[in-house]
């Protein structure tokens, strides 16, 4: 919704409607003057009372051009955001980092965000440190690890294949992942370790921002890499290389990105971020509906967004996976935005796990209070009212169980001994 309080300077009066709104709006915030405009009817919906009017009625909300920021921008697109009072400014950056930055200094009120980012400014890995908030998971699955066709050459199709290689021809192997603290760093670590490799001292491992993953393997600079999609799918459909795994085979329905602001933000506009995280709940259960993914795909993947072919994003957005050396499936486990809810949820197990893997690989020197700073994080009480607000079910516990590609169960009972539990570690 566009600022119905334009300056003074412009104001025209034409009707007794807008006279009558204009002498009411002078004795407003701008908050309670947009939320006058919303019929009675969604205004009972979306707010209690008045008082949980939102505070800040223009949100602007980072992204990275992936396929999985599509919540985001359809919250915008579509216009869930005026259904409570709100609107979405989508910003476009350039560089994970970029981001990271953004949300620490204001310039960004929230962000689609890595899981691990979040975490890893909680705690000051890497330097800054910032009381941060995961407000809700934006999605599950659809990422993947793109390894280079000279790979294809010498014979590597998968993991196993990789490893016989990395051992029989030691070298300056090099893989990129797109922030030391993130998902896609985690994913890539996990996977190598699962096959034997240790990922810090048999391999080179380097920061790429997403949207330059294919740019860099087209020039050799790397052997593989870590990154959500399309950039995968980009990848085959250049002709540069080839999936050797996707992230849901790693761990099937897995966190991935989040909505995330700082602490600060959450208790200076609660009511605003209540707002925010039913808009994009509203979103992502419009995108999860098969009949839309199409529309959606062709939206996020215009200049403004992703900025790639449509197909490239639309196939693996349907759940149409081609590996690029032969293999055609349909992945019932394809990127998920929704899924009764059960996408959504701000498990503190999930943040936990995070934790467990940023202390395996030497990112934490010591075991945090795991369930301590997920609690703190995670903002579980503002996403059940947004839930209530939205009619999204909820889960019947705060933690969930999962197993990984290495056959071991995370259920975020004893972090601290999962995590020093694996045989490859710093």
């Amino acid at each position: 919704m566009d600022n119905p309080l334009p300056p003074s300077s412009n104001l025209v009066v034409v009707n007794d409607g807008k006279r009558d709104f204009l002498k009411k709006a002078a004795g407003m915030s701008a908050a309670a003057a947009i939320m006058s405009l919303v019929p009675p009817g969604v205004r009972s919906a979306a707010w209690a009372a008045g008082s949980d009017a939102p505070e800040k009625t223009e949100i602007k909300i980072g992204f990275i051009p992936l396929t999985d920021c599509a919540s985001v921008v359809m919250a915008a697109e579509k216009g869930f955001d005026k259904k409570y009072g709100i609107k979405i400014v989508p910003s476009k950056e350039a560089s994970w980092a970029g981001v990271r930055d953004k949300l620490s200094n204001g310039e960004l009120d929230a962000a689609h965000v890595l899981y691990g980012l979040v975490y890893g400014l909680q705690l000051g890995i890497g330097g800054a440190k910032k009381d941060m908030a995961v407000l809700m998971n934006l999605n599950h699955n659809g990422q993947a690890i793109t390894l280079n066709n000279q790979l294809k050459a010498k014979g590597v199709v998968d993991g196993a294949g990789l490893a016989k290689l990395v051992k029989a021809e030691p070298k300056e192997w090099t893989f990129a992942q797109t922030f030391p603290t993130g998902t896609h760093a985690m994913w890539l670590y996990y996977w190598m370790a699962n096959y034997g490799i240790d990922p810090f001292k048999e391999v080179k491992v380097i920061t790429v921002p997403p949207p330059q993953m294919v740019a860099n393997m087209r020039v050799d600079k790397m052997d593989g890499y870590c990154v959500g999609e399309p950039w995968n799918a980009r990848a085959i459909h250049d002709k540069i290389g080839f999936t050797a795994a996707t992230s849901q085979d790693i761990w099937t329905d897995h966190p991935e990105k989040v909505l995330g602001t700082t602490l600060e933000f959450v208790q200076k506009y609660p009511n605003t971020t209540r707002a925010m995280i039913a808009a994009i709940l509203d979103a992502s259960k419009y995108i999860d509906t098969m009949s839309n993914r199409s529309e959606t795909a062709r939206i996020i993947s215009g200049k403004g967004y992703v900025n790639t072919e449509f197909d490239v994003i639309e196939d693996r957005m349907l759940g149409q996976y081609d590996n690029g050396i032969g293999k055609k499936w349909q992945d019932a486990n394809y990127m998920k935005f929704f899924n009764d809810g059960k996408v959504n949820f701000p498990y503190l197990s999930d943040g936990m796990w995070f934790l467990t893997q940023h202390k395996r690989w030497g990112l934490l020197k010591e075991h945090p209070d795991y369930l301590a700073v997920a609690k703190q994080v995670n903002q579980i009480k503002l996403y059940k009212e947004a839930a209530a607000m939205t009619k999204t079910p909820l889960p019947k516990s705060e933690m969930r169980t999962s197993k990984l590609i290495d056959g071991v169960v995370w259920d975020g009972k004893n972090p601290k001994a999962y995590a020093d539990g694996f045989k490859i570690k710093a």
